[in-house]
């Protein structure tokens, strides 16, 4: 839905990811469990020097209708298309025999291959002609599929790597081929991230992140219960941004992915992601963010001011944020000044107040003053966020610029949604041309949103939500752009964590008033956010009470 003509790079074609495979081998501890790791050669090509779990390329010899009769397969493996299950897990039983040794077989009767039997293979031998001369299955059956790997769009050379975990088989130990592979050390996940952190071991990113992941499991069985569904637990390919002007990967889960995603959809890693107030941050040719300096527990990094538009086209400001001076300048100059409209998504006092100085700046340069927009605010709303505007936006009306730029005509049309729940008077907004969606404190990046009652309603927010969610799907709307925080992408994945996340804490709620019936809401909030930082309890008795007025005024 994006218009090519709007992206801010020209569009690359990433390098096409080699597939390749990776086995874990884990074995419990005194205080947990380890997982084996080597070190690659300081000659290798790729990833010299750092520690990696065994593996490699996926041969044409693992994909062969011999090397599959081989394998013992659990039903599902068998049942699972092939690119994702039996080859790559075959690549990885051979990977780990030939870098390591270690063989994952059962002998003829059916039971693991002893160690010594083991040990009498050839390791630079076929792998699948040896187990066939002595009738022996590989066991693919006993590896399981953690997560799946696809290597960042900057990277010139790629893999697309299935993680696999498996117990180190008994009695076996692992040798290092001295070839591509050294000294084998089996190390905690804890350990070996904080010596990752000390700069005492070098990792890939993908190798860091799945050991950060794994070192939340009390032990190897833990492990393997929570892959008994067959399904990885994730699929990730890093997106790579400039942080304090080094480069810094971020996986789907981070918050600047969908910016990074948003920004440079081919992977350039030119987009900065340091937080500041002094300049704005283009994020496409019709689209800047300014943030205000303002900071703190219920703003994040700061009120996040938009500027849609362009030079043949004028610009509309979207939340001028608080009235401080040197931010509304900010927002007059990257405009050029020509600024056409003000809206305003809600009342709330780091969002409305700037609107009518910035009016002022405008009409003081000389320009028409343009007219300040949204919905007035309801009674219901704090003195601190009474508003109202010059237009009042009715839901679903639309605010269009057009001009005539150096590719020919050229419009961008803002459309009303009305979305009450945070604020009685709550609009967000879609940028049609590009699918677009401006939330507001609808929804945020990083947090959940407050809904404080009488202004705030659970009820009306739940709904709103899904709305936006219809209308993601209807528009095709892949991004948000919140007040709060980075570019959210994956919209509809966004918004339905949202959802699951708000109906959970609700049966927190539910489940204090019923363990404590007379209780007040400072008793109810220290058993429904138990999970929460206590100094976080006062604000989080405004969202609890929400959701305290929905339960016992919902039919």
């Amino acid at each position: 839905m994006t218009r090519p003509s709007q992206l801010l790079h020209p569009p690359i074609q990433p390098v096409a990811p080699r597939h390749a495979s990776t086995v874990l081998l884990l074995r419990d501890c005194a205080d947990g469990f380890e997982v084996l790791m080597t070190r690659r050669s300081d000659q290798a090509s790729f990833a010299s020097s750092a520690y990696v779990f065994p593996g490699g390329g996926i041969e044409e010899q693992d994909a062969t209708e011999a090397a599959h009769a081989l394998a013992r397969a659990r039903a599902a493996q068998q049942a699972t298309p092939d690119a994702l299950r039996v080859t790559p897990a075959l690549a990885g039983i051979r990977e780990t025999f030939e870098e390591l040794g270690i063989l994952l077989a059962y002998d003829a009767a059916g039971r693991p291959v002893a160690p010594a039997e083991a040990a009498q293979l050839q390791r630079h031998a076929s792998l699948y002609e040896q187990c066939r001369a002595r009738s022996w299955q590989l066991a693919v059956d006993q590896l399981w599929y953690l997560a799946h790997w696809t290597a960042d769009r900057t990277v010139a050379k790629r893999f697309s790597v299935p993680f696999f975990v498996a117990r180190m088989p008994e009695g076996q130990i692992p040798e290092a081929d001295g070839n591509e592979q050294f000294e084998p050390t089996w190390i905690r996940p804890q350990d070996a991230v904080q010596r990752f952190e000390a700069k005492t071991l070098s990792m890939l990113f993908p190798t860091l992140r799945t050991l950060q992941h794994l070192g939340r499991y009390a032990n190897t069985e833990a492990v393997l219960a929570a892959l008994q569904d067959e399904q990885p637990l994730w699929h990730s390919c890093p997106r790579t941004g400039l942080v304090k002007g080094r480069e810094k990967r971020h996986m789907e889960s981070d918050m600047a992915y969908g910016e990074l995603a948003m920004v440079c959809p081919d992977g350039q890693a030119l987009h900065h992601l340091d937080w500041q107030s002094e300049r704005a941050v283009p994020l496409r040719k019709n689209l800047q963010r300014l943030t205000a300096p303002n900071p703190g527990t219920m703003t994040g990094p700061g009120t996040n001011s938009y500027l849609v538009g362009e030079t043949a086209t004028g610009f509309i400001a979207i939340d001028p944020g608080p009235d401080e001076p040197a931010h509304l300048q900010r927002l007059f100059d990257a405009a050029g000044g020509d600024i056409r409209h003000i809206v305003c998504t809600h009342s709330h006092p780091d969002h409305s107040p700037g609107a009518a100085p910035l009016q002022a700046m405008v009409e003081q340069s000389g320009r028409v003053r343009p007219p300040v927009m949204g919905l007035p605010s309801a009674p219901t709303a704090r003195a601190n966020s009474r508003f109202k505007p010059d237009i009042t936006l009715r839901d679903g009306e639309r605010i269009a610029l057009s001009g005539q730029g150096p590719d020919g005509e050229t419009t961008h049309t803002l459309q009303a949604v009305f979305t009450p729940g945070h604020a009685a008077n709550h609009l967000c907004l879609v940028l049609e041309e590009d699918a677009l969606l401006f939330s507001g404190d609808h929804i945020l990046n990083g947090s959940t949103t407050i809904i404080n009652p009488p202004d705030g309603n659970m009820l009306d927010y739940l709904e709103s939500l899904d709305r936006l969610d219809a209308l993601c799907a209807d528009r095709g709307i892949e991004y948000i752009l919140p007040a709060h925080g980075y570019v959210l992408g994956f919209a509809r994945q966004a918004i339905a964590r949202l959802v699951a996340h708000r109906l959970a804490r609700e049966a927190k709620v539910l489940a204090a008033m019923r363990a404590k019936p007379d209780g007040s809401i400072r008793d109810w909030v220290a058993l429904a956010y138990a999970d929460t930082p206590e100094a976080l309890w006062p604000i989080a008795e405004r969202s609890l009470l929400a959701h305290v007025e929905k339960i016992r005024y919902t039919p």
